[in-house]
């Protein structure tokens, strides 16, 4: 009568484990805390107010890691690198502490302050934005880097009524711009830079003629040698196509407006579901990691068992646990494949919102311009024509 045996308790206890250890899920709780715009408790006189310039940002593409490139949307990044500069300059204008602020199609135009930046991480849950500030002087003000977790709270329909998931990013931008001016810029420095960006934008048209106002020192800092006089004919004329300049670039905010406009829809959409498969790919990812280690603790104990065991319960042990780690690993690869669905849907969803937000038709003044090409080729073509005016308005009759 053969006499039955029980399979070793330590390899059923690591195949439990293991299954244990491999369904394990991990959460983590955010909370974040709003930070609204501060205002100058003096308000500034006009000719005190600094216009800044906002340029398109770069989408921060290049610098990608491997892994990074496999969860980043190249398409999704392009459209951020436009619609990020259009929030943080209706952030900054609604602030009230600086005098107009625009989206910069490039960077062929002086203005006062210009604020250029990169966007590092964008997935839904988390942004991260490097912001470099300078003035026309060629005076650097800082580079830093702002980062923002948002929670699931952000993306309910009562709060994005209110804000973007990421406005607090865009006020602390806001805040940090106008806490360096107030305690690193004098009344008499602005005028400086306000006078230094209109004779650089005229040093654009006629070199010959405002070359001298301004010397370039060893820094790369503009000084001012001198100034010319007021009724000055030629600095009459650059006034004039400098407003002409301003109402292209300001055309041009309509257009940033309505790509955001449109973008914020189909944008949202996206940036909530990135949210959960950001979520989800994490927890995957996790997952995968827990069965795999799980799965080869228990092939690796099975194994041992199998080739050392000298009874049939021993040996017996060993091949379930093999079996066991075997369905685990498995389990860690099918995971994965799971997480790999997610990033196809991620790429569809990249490709539809480019399609949502193309160019559109600007409307002028005295014409209609379509917009065949991006709009920073649009305006360097307006550059082109500026230039053709002044020459035509300056020439010798």
């Amino acid at each position: 009568m053969s006499q039955r045996r029980s399979i070793p308790a330590r390899l059923v206890c690591a195949a439990l484990m293991a299954f244990a250890l491999a369904a394990c899920a991990t959460h983590t709780v955010k909370s974040t805390t709003y930070t609204p715009i501060v205002r100058a408790s003096d308000a500034l006189a006009e000719e005190y107010l600094l216009d800044i310039g906002i340029a398109v940002f770069d989408p921060g593409l290049d610098d990608l890691n491997r892994r990074e490139e496999e969860i980043t949307n190249a398409q999704i990044r392009v459209a951020e690198s436009r619609y990020v500069p259009y929030m943080l300059a209706d952030t900054l204008q609604r602030s009230g502490n600086w005098g107009i602020v625009r989206v910069l199609p490039n960077d062929s135009s002086p203005i006062d302050v210009v604020v250029n930046g990169t966007v590092l991480l964008s997935d839904g849950e988390a942004m991260t934005l490097q912001v470099t500030v300078s003035d026309s002087t060629g005076r650097a003000w800082y580079t830093k880097e702002y980062n923002e977790v948002v929670s699931r709270f952000s993306y309910e329909p009562s709060e994005r009524q209110k804000n973007d998931p990421f406005q607090v990013i865009y006020n602390t931008i806001a805040n940090d711009l106008l806490a360096y001016l107030q305690r690193n810029v004098e009344p008499a420095q602005i005028t400086e830079i306000r006078t230094v960006s209109e004779l650089r934008f005229a040093r654009g048209f006629a070199p010959d003629a405002f070359d001298d106002y301004l010397t370039l020192d060893r820094r790369g800092i503009y000084q001012i040698n001198s100034l010319p006089a007021d009724n000055d004919p030629l600095l009459a004329r650059v006034r004039t196509i400098r407003e002409r300049d301003f109402m292209f670039i300001d055309t041009v905010q309509d257009y940033y407006s309505t790509y955001a406009r449109e973008m914020r829809v189909p944008y949202d959409s996206w940036r909530e579901q990135s949210y959960d498969a950001t979520m989800t790919l994490r927890e995957l990812e996790g997952s995968a990691r827990r069965r795999f280690i799980a799965g080869t603790a228990v092939v690796l104990g099975g194994l041992a068992a199998a080739a050392n065991g000298t009874d049939y319960a021993t040996q017996t042990g060993g091949a379930l646990g093999v079996g066991a780690g075997a369905y685990v690993i498995k389990s860690g690869f099918d995971k994965r494949a799971e997480a790999q669905m997610h990033l196809e849907s991620l790429q569809e969803l990249g490709e539809s919102l480019e399609n949502e937000v193309a160019p559109r038709v600007i409307d002028l003044q005295d014409r209609t311009i379509t917009l065949t090409g991006t709009v920073e080729e649009q305006y360097a073509q307006w550059r082109e024509i500026l230039a053709d005016i002044y020459a035509a308005e300056t020439a010798p009759l």
